[in-house]
C-alpha cells in the first residue's frame, strides 16, 4: 500500500506532528514547566512531549478505573452469596434441632472426656443416649452444616481481599488523573507562553474541520460488524476529546474504539493496550476499514483504519475526534475484531 511510510497530516508543524494525535498516555516525570521560557520550537516539542504523557496516564487511569468497576461488581456478588449462604446455615441449624444442635456445639468433643469434665454425669448419659439415636440423615446434615460453614468463612476471607485490593485500585485511579490533569494543565501553561500567532497557528493544526473531510468513495468493510463499527466512529467526527470518556457525547482514543464497536454489537476492553489484543493480528499492507491500529510501541495511542490511508481518531484535548493519515506515528499493531 502507499501509505506504509511515516506521512505527515497536512497542517501540522513537522517538529509536532509525531505528538499531535496524542492523549491516553503513563506518566513518565517530564519535571516541572520551565521558569524561563524556552524558545518557541522547544516550548511547542515540550507541549508535544506532556501531551503524550498525558495519554500514557490516560490509558493507566482507564485500566485501574476498569478494574475498579470489575473489582465492585465481584465484591457486591460476594456479599449476596455470603447472604445466601447465611441464610442457609440458618435454616440448617433449625432444622437439626436442638441435640443435634448441641453435638455440633461439642465440637466433636470425644464422649469419655465429655463425661469426665460433665458438672451432671447422670444428665450427660441421658442426652448421651438420645445423641446416639440421632438418625443417619441428621449426622449426614450436621456434615453438611460444618462443610457450609467453613466454605462460608473462606468466601469472607476472600471478599475481604477483594474489598482491600478495591480500595487500592481507587487510590490508583485518583492517582492517575491527577497526573493527567498535571501534565495537561502545564501543556496549557506552556501554551500560554506562545506569541499570540504561533499560538493560533498551533490552534489550527490542532483542529480538523468538516471541510477538509478525505475522499472514501468507494471504500467498503470487509465484514457488517466492520461497517457498522466504521458508520459509527464516522458519526462520532467532531466530538471533544474527553480524557476518560467512552461517549457518546466526547471521547478518548480507546473510548471511541470502545463506543463504535458496542454500536455493532461487539465489546471491545477499555485500555488501547487490550484493544491491541481483542482480535487477530495482520500486517499493516492487509489493513482493512474496521481494523484497530495501534501506535507507539506501548499502545499508548489507537485509532480505526477507514480505507485510503486514513484513520478516525480521537487526538488530545483540544482536537475533536477526527482523520488522520494513517502513518501519522509508528504503527505497533494493526488487530482486525
Amino acid at each position: 500500500m502507499g501509505f506504509h511510510r511515516r506521512l505527515v497530516p497536512s497542517g501540522f508543524d513537522r517538529g509536532a506532528s509525531a505528538a499531535l494525535c496524542v492523549l491516553s498516555a503513563a506518566a513518565a516525570a517530564l519535571g516541572a514547566v520551565p521558569a524561563v521560557a524556552a524558545p518557541h520550537d522547544d516550548t511547542r516539542a515540550e507541549v508535544d512531549r506532556l501531551y503524550e504523557a498525558a495519554e500514557q496516564a490516560t490509558e493507566a487511569y482507564n485500566k485501574a478505573d476498569e478494574r475498579a468497576d470489575s473489582l465492585r461488581g465481584q465484591v457486591s456478588d460476594a456479599q449476596d452469596h455470603i447472604a445466601r449462604q447465611q441464610e442457609r446455615i440458618n435454616t440448617m441449624r433449625e432444622s437439626l434441632g436442638s441435640l443435634a444442635g448441641a453435638q455440633y456445639r461439642s465440637g466433636g468433643l470425644d464422649p469419655s472426656l465429655a463425661l469426665l469434665f460433665s458438672d451432671d454425669p447422670d444428665d450427660y448419659l441421658d442426652k448421651a443416649a438420645a445423641l446416639d439415636r440421632i438418625t443417619a440423615r441428621q449426622a449426614g446434615e450436621l456434615e453438611e452444616l460444618q462443610s457450609a460453614m467453613r466454605e462460608l468463612a473462606q468466601e469472607r476471607a476472600e471478599a475481604a481481599g477483594k474489598l482491600a485490593e478495591l480500595e487500592r485500585s481507587r487510590k490508583a485511579v485518583g492517582t492517575h488523573k491527577r497526573t493527567v490533569e498535571k501534565k495537561l494543565a502545564q501543556a496549557r501553561q506552556l501554551l500560554n507562553l506562545l506569541p499570540s500567532a504561533e499560538r493560533a497557528a498551533y490552534d489550527r493544526a490542532s483542529r480538523s474541520g468538516r471541510s477538509d473531510l478525505p475522499d472514501l468513495t468507494g471504500v467498503a468493510a470487509p465484514s457488517g460488524r466492520a461497517a457498522a463499527a466504521v458508520a459509527a466512529a464516522r458519526s462520532a467526527l467532531g466530538k471533544p476529546y474527553v480524557w476518560g470518556a467512552t461517549g457518546p457525547t466526547g471521547f478518548d482514543c480507546s473510548g471511541l474504539m470502545q463506543w463504535s464497536y458496542a454500536q455493532a454489537g461487539i465489546s471491545l476492553p477499555r485500555t488501547s493496550q487490550a484493544q491491541r489484543y481483542a482480535g487477530r493480528q495482520v500486517p499493516l499492507s492487509q489493513v482493512q476499514p474496521g481494523d484497530l491500529v495501534a501506535y507507539r510501541s506501548d499502545a499508548s495511542h489507537v485509532g480505526m483504519y477507514m480505507g485510503n490511508g486514513q484513520v478516525i481518531h480521537a487526538p488530545y484535548p483540544g482536537a475533536p475526534v477526527r482523520y488522520d493519515p494513517v502513518g501519522m506515528m509508528p504503527v505497533s499493531s494493526v488487530t482486525r475484531v
